[in-house]
């Protein structure tokens, strides 16, 4: 079975990846996080013009450290959103910088990865190809039909967008897993993401089958992050994760139909908007305040879940309680985990 080192040779284990989050996970961050021994990864969405600006600030960042990347690629990743953006615009950028990852989720159907991971192997060779799925069903076709060479299996209790019907990875992992082996895929590695924030969620997942975990909520607290003020005000003040959040289409539908393939919804703080909806006022008064609010200085975000605007966690957020450097997230997270594996054994 090959191992995330193999390709990732400067990340320490267990390996912490930050989730590829568009708008959230730039440049700084991601450096951070690769610096820190994990796999930082850098979210887009349609601009590439922005991508290329995250990833000269990555280079930059990088340039003078002594990171054992493998030869031709650059030890950080990007993110695309299958479903929105241009594969004929992703490629160049994945040319010129020769990213260590290519990070791909939410295709319109299955079989569009594997276009795009074709096409990305051809433009940067040595740049693996990592898709997050959330269904035992949608592993095992991309697995045969993609041939993936990471494939992030994404619970039910992330934050941002997934699978609308899912389960959480204390089952949705191990069964991947386990179908996986059956059918023949058990050299494609797993790593794990929806819930974890810290080194018991690591520990729970390296338990079920992962080789790493790929963490979103928790670097919205990163000093690195690309956020607004009352964004991360409102995920420091969130708790009990599993109450103040809520999954729904609603929050992709504020601005106007949704974009997003029928397949996905999103789980955001239970704000405002989403307590209207559910108290049945009318999806087009909600459009008029969301687009009156967002107009305004706070964005359409605020603190004791007022805000119009969707605020992306997951139910991990009562666990995120104040803002470190994404290096000391990274370092804290890994040292917790291996104390309980340690401790572990000794039971």
């Amino acid at each position: 079975m090959s191992t995330l080192r193999d390709s990732l040779p400067w990340t320490s284990s267990p390996l912490i990846v930050n989730a590829p989050m568009a708008g959230f996970a730039g440049g700084a961050l991601a450096s951070a996080v690769t610096l820190a021994g994990g796999l930082g990864l850098i979210g887009s969405a349609v601009d590439m013009d922005s991508l290329r600006k995250e990833l000269r600030i990555a280079s930059d960042s990088i340039a003078s450290s002594h990171i054992d990347s493998p030869p031709g690629t650059f030890p950080v990743g990007v993110g695309f959103l299958a479903f929105i953006a241009k594969l004929e615009e992703a490629l160049p950028v994945v040319a010129d910088f020769k990213p260590a990852v290519v990070w791909l989720f939410a295709a319109k159907e299955l079989d569009q990865y594997t276009e795009w991971a074709a096409a990305l192997r051809k433009a940067s060779p040595e740049t693996k190809i990592w898709i997050q799925v959330g269904s035992v069903a949608a592993a095992v076709q991309i697995a045969r039909t993609t041939k993936p060479d990471v494939l992030c299996i994404q619970g039910a209790d992330a934050g941002g967008h997934g699978f609308e019907k899912g389960a959480g990875i204390i089952s949705l992992l191990p069964e991947v897993s386990d179908t996986l082996a059956r059918e023949g895929f058990s050299h494609i590695p797993l790593v794990a993401s929806g819930g974890i924030v810290d080194g018991r969620g690591v520990a729970a997942a390296l338990a079920l089958g992962a080789q790493g975990v790929v963490m979103g909520t928790r670097f919205l607290a990163a000093e690195e992050v690309i956020i607004h003020p009352k964004y991360q005000a409102a995920v420091l003040q969130a708790r009990d994760g599993g109450q103040v959040t809520a999954r729904s289409k609603l929050f992709d539908q504020l601005r106007g139909p949704s974009i997003w393939p029928e397949a996905y919804d999103g789980r955001s703080l239970a704000i405002q908007s989403h307590k209207d909806f559910v108290s049945g006022v009318s999806l087009e008064s909600l459009r008029t305040t969301y687009k009156e609010a967002v107009g305004a200085e706070d964005k359409g975000y605020d603190t004791d879940l007022r805000g119009r605007a969707a605020i992306w966690a997951g139910t991990g957020v009562g666990l995120v309680n104040n803002v470190e450097s994404a290096a000391k997230v990274v370092q804290d997270v890994r040292a917790e985990t291996m104390e309980i594996l340690s401790r572990g054994a000794k039971l």
